[in-house]
């Protein structure tokens, strides 16, 4: 298989990009970089996402898949008392996010390499963000589910967008077969934005 975004240490050369982009309102520089996902641009889905999340101020906030960081940035720019944690299975992704959250003067932010959730068990969150790596496959995408379900706490919520023809329908019945409410918050252009409540 030829090397992706979700590969832990990227081999292909670099050739970074920075991006000025607007979101939620907060306006951001990104740099982007070969190897991650979506390098020329922030991706439908990830804007989807970000428009529809409700965050309440001070909340503990993970953000599964962060690439190099729009998710997880506009999470934390939200509210200065929300701590956000940003996973990445992707060496290079955890760079730019942290190098990200520095250019934009995001300080209540930590990133780490992790695959899926590894890095963080035992640690407990109020919402959980994934644009999941649908590359990765099946298994992995619901694994994420999993372990967010052991992450949130009680009346947390994991927040998710997946394309319809990417497989929303199984990722759907996935997520009903482990929280309490399950519900689709919005669609546009083929994403769907599910919000499931442990």
């Amino acid at each position: 298989m030829a090397e992706h975004y979700y590969s832990p240490k990227p081999t292909v050369g670099h050739d970074q990009h920075q991006l000025e982009v607007t979101l939620r309102g907060y306006k951001f520089k990104f740099v982007t970089d070969a190897g991650v996902f979506s390098k020329k641009g922030i991706d439908y889905g990830s804007k989807v996402l970000i428009e529809a999340m409700q965050i309440e101020a001070g909340s503990a906030v993970l953000d599964v898949g962060c690439g190099y960081g729009p998710i997880g940035l506009t999470a934390a720019s939200m509210s200065p008392d929300n701590q956000v944690t940003m996973l990445d299975i992707n060496e290079r992704a955890v760079e730019l996010s942290k190098g990200n959250a520095d250019r934009n003067g995001v300080s209540n932010v930590t990133v780490l390499q992790s695959d899926t959730l590894a890095e963080v068990r035992g640690q407990s969150f109020d919402v959980v963000l994934t644009n999941p790596p649908i590359r990765a496959g099946k298994e992995v995408v619901h694994r994420i589910f999993e372990e967010a379900h052991e992450v949130l706490r009680s009346g947390g919520s994991l927040w998710v967008v997946i394309q319809k023809k990417q497989g929303a329908p199984s990722a759907f019945s996935k997520l009903e077969s482990l929280f309490e409410q399950v519900e689709e918050v919005t669609k546009d252009k083929g994403y769907r934005i599910i919000k499931a409540i442990k």
